[in-house]
């Protein structure tokens, strides 16, 4: 279970990270831990490098486009239950019937999601998860955390990612190689999320400060999603040309 767990947090961290909307500011993100974050970042860093980034590059040179996508169409189907459950705790009932109905179509008409007749008959998608949830009742975000083996995150998201996990009805269920099965799609979440994002992952290292570049864009892209593009009382401003690359890859809300 813990190479899900490593593989689920990879997968919500860099999309986060690569889900930019341009939105707020130069104040400052509480980090009281910044000392052991950096090192982890740095750690991290070297596990891409070594494992994970040419983990990906192979994932890419055996796999088609549309292979690549129906993979990334059939884990996000798997995700539905979670973020209908979280469309409905943050009080949203159009998203949750659009989850519901995305659901139901791509997991039969669409062969268990590995194809998305949804978007094409234009039910969209939604992105919801714990942390958002805890987001829209006004939790506060907590200290941001590097996770070993992943990315950028918070005390908020971390533990939303484990109510997630919790409510999870992939994670019941019982069936023969139930255990090898989930692990496998934790690895291959891990390297389809980690193959998608590599030409943003390779921006984030061209700036003069990964570190910094990382955690405040972790903490505007989860502002953005508890937005839902609302503007924000307090705006950021001149966000460098990282975030702005970034803010290129779609979110739906």
């Amino acid at each position: 279970m813990r190479q899900i767990f490593t593989g689920c947090v990879l997968s919500l961290a860099l999309t986060a990270c690569a889900s930019i909307e341009q939105s707020g500011a130069n104040e400052q993100v509480y980090d009281p831990l910044e000392g052991w974050n950096r090192n982890v970042f740095a750690f991290n860093e070297g596990f891409d490098k070594a494992v994970l980034g040419p983990a990906a590059d192979a994932y890419r040179f055996v796999t088609t486009p549309t292979i690549r996508a129906g993979v990334n169409n059939f884990l996000s189907n798997l995700g539905q239950p979670v973020v209908f459950a979280n469309t409905v705790l943050q009080g949203k009932p159009v998203a949750a019937f659009d989850t519901l109905n995305r659901f139901a179509l791509n997991s039969t008409v669409g062969v268990a999601g590995v194809f998305d007749p949804a978007s094409a008959v234009g039910i969209p998608r939604h992105r919801e998860d714990f942390g958002q949830t805890l987001g829209v009742w006004g939790t506060p975000p907590g200290a941001f955390l590097v996770i070993p083996f992943a990315s950028g995150s918070n005390v908020r998201d971390v533990i939303g990612l484990g109510v997630d996990a919790a409510i999870n009805p992939l994670n019941y269920a019982q069936f023969e190689n139930d255990d090898e099965v989930r692990i496998g799609l934790g690895v291959v979440g891990a390297l389809s999320a980690r193959e998608r994002l590599d030409e943003a992952v390779e921006i984030l290292r061209d700036q003069p400060e990964p570190y910094t570049a990382l955690r405040r864009n972790y903490d505007q892209s989860r502002r953005a999603a508890i937005r839902d593009g609302r503007e924000e009382q307090d705006p950021y401003a001149n966000l460098p040309e990282f975030d702005d690359y970034l803010f290129d890859e779609e979110v739906e809300e």
